[in-house]
């Protein structure tokens, strides 16, 4: 035969089943080499657990299967182990690499559908057949419709999808004959083929041995091999909608803290909550304020505008995102899907460095994503890591809480000298205390304040009354003050605007006194006409 005739295939052809395609399509005729190496690589991944490695070894039978039942006496395979001569140490180079320089040794027509080795292998000259395929529509894609949230594909089940919007959806079958593996193992080389096209929008986000994590266009594809699970599994996400901040029905004090104040900013929900809607939301709103706004991601699932730059946490470190963030200097950075201590630590360090942070977090309840920083930080720190958490719930903000740190005596203590440094979490939108934070012994305590321990002491206190009236009489007329009960329980004095101003430089030190003594909080505010 001549040498133009041989062919030396890849390993991208097997994992994606181009060459098989290739062969039954009558693109390949002539000697096909392939290189023991090859056949190294699957079974080690396969003997290691890995499931890429069984794919790519059913790939090379479902090849021979194909040629000897068809007959094809046009296509003769043979099995190679010599080494280029460039190449003395294969364990030092990659198995494509060996493959590349014996094809470019013995002038043979190298075999791929990884667009990167086919402009290496023609930048060294050597005459390559590029096998890939640019598909408009993935297989993935035919199972969803305008109403379909996500999509669950098991082997030996039927499919399943969830209709509906979050909060309010089902779980409905697709179908009535269960998914063999050989269907799901084409849909993976499909998606692996994909993701090896140049400008492809589609993306291997995570890739280990027994999982992958792609991200094709708007859709998260979640894929679980043998023996993490018990068949092939995909997950296929989607975001039904798009939504600005102003669709959100925000309080105008949460809209102005967000727009103002707020940099140390929890998004914090279950599963399916529409966090991540919420969070893309606020990256362009803070864009159209003329914020920079940068990303870090794992997967990078956001569909954001090109002037937000985002940023795979699994292709970088820490330390590679701490100084990408830090020497870039962007207002803010939106941390989507923060899950173990090194995410919160990279937000944390952040953080204390000067950048706005939007944290994307799991959490039943509010409380519940501000305990993830607990222990993982000083709780005196805590507020001005995090100053407002948003708390999503079927696709809206429900609750929203802000920290604060003063020194008290903890809710339910009665002790003067038990006064400590606490941390305040309050609803933000009422201005009431839901809990306190505080370090006794050498445990961190998290008290929920109830709210009829709250509101029933002050007001009826008619010792608490006189010695307010008692020391405040020689800045305002005792007439003019008036004593109400906050919902919060704290103690409210109203004074006329005209003596806010001496109360406040004179009477607040003498109140403490009131403050320490009958444990109660006080606040001074001017009088409503």
């Amino acid at each position: 035969m001549q040498v133009g005739n041989i062919y030396i295939p890849d390993t991208s052809v097997f994992l994606d089943g181009s060459l098989k395609e290739a062969i039954l399509r009558g693109n390949i005729k002539g000697r096909l080499l392939i290189h023991t190496e090859i056949i190294r690589k699957f079974e080690g991944e396969a003997r290691s657990g890995g499931a890429l490695g069984w794919l790519g070894i059913r790939e090379l039978n479902y090849i021979m299967d194909s040629i000897n039942k068809l007959g094809l006496e046009d296509v003769r395979v043979e099995y190679v182990s010599t080494l280029p001569k460039s190449i003395p140490r294969p364990d030092q180079h990659s198995v494509d690499e060996i493959v590349r320089e014996l094809a470019r040794e013995l002038g043979a027509i190298l075999v791929t559908s990884d667009e990167m080795n086919f402009e290496i292998s023609r930048a060294m000259g050597i005459e390559t057949l590029f096998i890939g395929q640019h598909k408009d529509k993935l297989e993935i894609e035919r199972f969803f419709d305008n109403d379909t949230m996500s999509v669950h594909l098991k082997e030996g089940s039927i499919p399943y999808a969830k209709k509906g919007r979050p909060g309010s959806w089902q779980l409905v079958p697709l179908g009535s004959e269960p998914l063999s593996r050989e269907y799901l193992e084409r849909m993976v080389r499909e998606l692996i083929s994909a993701s090896l096209m140049a400008n492809s929008n589609t993306r291997v986000e995570i890739r280990r041995e027994n999982s992958l994590i792609i991200q094709h266009s708007e859709y998260r594809i979640v894929i679980a091999l043998p023996p993490v699970s018990d068949g092939i599994e995909i997950t296929a996400v989607r975001p039904l909608i798009k939504r600005k901040l102003e669709d959100y029905s925000l309080h105008p004090k949460v809209l102005d803290r967000l727009s103002r104040q707020a940099e140390g900013i929890l998004i914090a929900g279950p599963p399916g909550a529409g966090k991540t809607t919420f969070a893309q939301a606020l990256a362009e709103y803070y864009m159209n304020l003329g914020k920079i706004v940068k990303t870090v991601e794992s997967p990078r699932d956001m569909i954001l505008p090109n002037e937000i730059t985002q940023i795979s946490k699994t292709y970088a470190t820490s330390e590679e995102v701490h100084d990408l963030l830090l020497l870039s200097r962007p207002d803010f950075t939106i941390f989507d899907e923060m899950r173990d201590t090194a995410d919160f630590q990279l937000y944390i360090d952040l953080r204390l460095a000067g950048v706005g942070m939007v944290g994307v977090v799991h959490a039943t309840s509010p409380i519940d994503a501000i305990q993830r920083f607990i222990g993982r930080t000083e709780l005196g720190m805590l507020p001005s890591i995090i100053d407002t958490v948003l708390f999503m719930k079927d696709g809206e903000v429900q609750r929203v809480y802000s920290l604060e740190l003063t020194v008290k005596v903890p809710e339910g203590m009665s002790e003067e000298d038990l006064a400590r440094p606490v941390v305040i979490v309050k609803d933000f939108i009422n201005d009431t205390v839901e809990y306190e934070v505080y370090v006794f012994g050498e445990e961190i305590f998290v008290t929920p304040i109830s709210r009829s321990r709250r509101i029933g002491q002050a007001v009826n206190d008619k010792r608490l009354i006189s010695r307010i009236i008692r020391v405040l009489r020689k800045y305002v007329p005792p007439e003019e003050i008036s004593i109400v009960r906050g919902e919060d329980g704290s103690v409210i004095i109203q004074v006329p605007d005209a003596y806010i101003g001496a109360v406040i430089s004179k009477g607040l030190p003498k109140l403490e006194n009131i403050r320490r003594k009958f444990n109660v909080q006080l606040k001074v505010r001017p009088k409503e006409h």
